[in-house]
This record gives C-alpha cells, structure tokens and sequence, in this order.
C-alpha cells in the first residue's frame, strides 16, 4: 500500500509539473476561470426558469423555446467562433467572446418583454459559443501529452461553475429578484476578459505562420474557399470521427433536454422547492469536477473508446433508474450517476482536436460542434411539448431511449490499436 501511496503522489507531481511548466498553467487557470463563467452562465436559466415564467407567463412549451433559441445560437456559433480563431487568434476570440457575455447578460437582466429576452438569450448563446472551440484547440496546441487531462480540468472548472452559478442565481431570485439571479455575473465577465486579454497569447497554434510571418490570413482553416470547405469535410470523415460524431449528436439531444428541465421535473413530478431543486441540479455539476479530469485522464492512458463507453451507459442507466426515484436520498445518488455526462465532452471533443490537421483545428471542430448543438437544441422543444401535456416523465424515458443507443454505438469506434493499422 506505502509503495502504491508513493507512485500516486508521485505521477500527481510529474502530471501536476507537466501542466504547469514554461507558463503554461497561468494559460489553463485563466482559460479555465472563463469556461467557468461561460457554461455556468448558461446554466443559470433551468435554475431561475420558474421565476421566469412567473414574470412572463408562459408554459412550458414556451420555456423550452427559450432554452433552444439559447442552444441554437450556441451551436451556430461554435463554427464561426473556430473560424475567427483560426484567423484572429485564438485569444483574442475569447476575450470577445467573454465581453459579448457582459454585455447579453446584462440586457437579460433588464428585460421587460419576451421578445426582448429571447434576443438578449440568443445574443448571449452566441457569445458564448465563440469561445467553445479554443478551450480544447488551445489546449491540443500547448500540450503534447496531457491534452486530455488539460481539457478534463477545464470542464471541472466549468461543472464548479455549474454548481455555483445556477444555487446562487436561484437564492438571488427566491429572496429578491430573478433580475439579479442573472446581473450578479456581469461585472464577472468583465473582469474575465480583461485577465484573458493579459494571461492568453493572442495565438496559441501555429497554423498561421507556417508558411510565412502569419499577418497574411491565408491560413487553410481561416478562410472559406471551396478547396478549404472539401478538404475540412473529407478531413472529418476519417478513421472513428464519424462514430464519435453520431455518439455525441445523441448525447447532447439527451443532454439538452435533461438539463434543461431536470430542475422543473424535480418540482413538478416529484414535488421539490425551487431552491432545493437547484441544489440538486447543482450536485449534477459538482460530481462532474470529479468526473471530467478522472475522465481525461483515462482517455490519455486507455483510450476514446471504452472511455465513453463507460459514461454512455452509466448515463443510460441513471436515466432509467430516474424513473423510480422517491426520496431525496435518491435522487442524490441518482444526481452522481448522470454526472458522468460531464466527462463525454473531455473525450469527444478531444479525440477530434487531436485528429484533425492543425491548421483546419478549430474550423473542423468548430462545424463538428455546430451539427452535434443545432440537433441537440431540438429537445428542450420536444421535453417541453411533452411536460405541457403532462407527460414530463415520458419525455425522460425517450431521452433514456436515446441514451442506450448512443451507449451501443460507443462499441463501434475503433480502439488506438485498429487505427495504427
């Protein structure tokens, strides 16, 4: 047990040193802080939805709409957010992406109309989008062999902010107004950017200037010629992306509709307060900062493949038990076992930065991401329809359905020993 104790801490230390060295941990703490404000702000709206709908009137259907519009504006935005990268810089695109969250916020915080909500919720999905693509091309670019394990820490960082963000939101509503639930991280984002703007070179890859001083533009991954749109398509149909596309495609449908009414499916098929539903909507997050760097972590040492496979199917099998939870207790232990959802963009998103040419990096994924969230935003839609017709509960059962079968398409991907052949 000693000499077990002593090579766990000592491969923390040589992990730990990896990560950090030449600078490099400053660039993962900050990219990471701002992935911690920007999903974390997404998640703000299942949390405070109930009040929301209570100030504007609307149902269920309607509430799903909101969060659509939240996640197509996210997913139209993953492309052009790893074009402008490829081009501007990979930093400089976060720190725009980080001020257009200030500024959407804030006109959500002060709107007095739906359509003025819908617009300021697009405004600020898109704005959220454009730092998408960079959390992990950035990462793939400045680490060699602790990409996985660099891009797991980012989205624990970002599950902390999950747990945070939405608790402190829906404390802010119950006990004052819905409209600080979402200012309160305005003045957040501000400061991110500036420390973004300070801490994350400009350009972190080197598509840009490998065939010249890189002020020219004429990176294949930055423009949008014909040439460059056949070589990204034919790029992303190589080897085990497709499969990996198609798997997550079905897990973010699942994901999008669970998370987007867990908290209201707490509250009206199971009886909880809103604040104690957002703390367990919390919880969710919280366990996926455990998750998600364990889960870089073995897509490192064991590979893409049987990674996934084993957070599909836990998944999966949280989703159906789900059904015959009863007490709190259950649904805590039950919140654990859907937390591994959280590790299944460490894997996929990584896999495919690490597979696709340099300098089409943040393109591909960026049109990769865009397919996968614009059909994944569907399902608020549907999860919604569903609840207003009183079958809240069937509409997570089909959502269980759907998770089953991404959990068996994660057998077809091929493990790092059929790809070297």
């Amino acid at each position: 047990m000693t000499s077990l104790r002593t090579q766990a801490v000592s491969d923390a230390r040589t992990v730990l040193h990896d990560l950090w060295r030449g600078g490099k941990g400053w660039i993962l703490l900050t990219v990471s802080a701002g992935w911690f404000l920007s999903i974390g702000g997404r998640y703000l709206y299942p949390s405070v939805l109930p009040f929301l709908r209570q100030t504007f009137g609307f149902d269920l259907t309607t509430a799903g709409l909101l969060l659509s519009a939240l996640w197509f504006a996210y997913a139209l935005g993953q492309f052009p957010g790893g074009l402008l990268g490829d081009r501007i810089g990979e930093g400089n695109i976060l720190v725009i992406s980080t001020a257009i969250c200030a500024a959407a916020m804030l006109l959500v915080s002060v709107s007095v109309t739906v359509w003025m909500l819908f617009l300021a919720t697009a405004a600020f999905g898109f704005g959220t989008a454009l730092y998408g693509p960079h959390r992990f091309t950035i990462f793939t670019d400045i680490y060699t062999d602790r990409a996985g394990t660099a891009v797991g820490l980012t989205m624990a960082f970002g599950s902390i902010g999950n747990t945070v963000l939405p608790a402190v939101a829906a404390a802010i509503a119950g006990y004052a107004t819905w409209r600080l639930g979402f200012g309160f991280v305005v003045p957040l984002f501000v400061v991110m950017a500036v420390g973004i703007w300070i801490v994350v070179p400009s350009r972190t890859s080197t598509a840009a200037s490998e065939d010249g001083d890189g002020d020219d533009g004429d990176a294949a991954g930055a423009s949008l010629s014909a040439a460059s749109i056949r070589r990204l398509l034919s790029t992303v149909k190589r080897g085990g992306i497709p499969t990996v596309v198609v798997v997550h495609i079905a897990l973010a449908f699942v994901s999008q509709g669970f998370l987007g009414f867990y908290p209201t499916y707490l509250i009206e098929a199971k009886g909880f307060s809103p604040q104690l539903a957002a703390v367990v909507f919390g919880l969710y997050f919280a366990a996926g900062t455990v998750v998600q760097p364990l889960t870089g972590m073995s897509k490192d040492r064991f590979g893409a493949k049987w990674t996934l496979a084993l957070l599909a199917g836990v998944f999966f099998v949280g989703l159906v038990a789900l059904q015959f939870g009863q007490t709190l207790p259950h649904f805590l232990l039950l919140t654990v076992l859907l937390s591994h959802r959280n590790g299944v963009g460490v894997v996929t998103n990584t896999y495919i930065a690490d597979t696709l040419p340099t300098d089409i990096k943040g393109s591909g994924l960026g049109l990769l991401r865009t397919s996968w969230l614009l059909i994944g935003a569907t399902s608020p839609i549907l999860v919604g329809y569903l609840g207003d017709l009183g079958r809240l509960t069937d509409a997570f059962v089909v959502l269980a359905g759907v998770a089953g079968v991404a959990t068996l398409l994660t057998l077809l991907i091929p493990t790092r020993s059929e790809e070297a052949v």
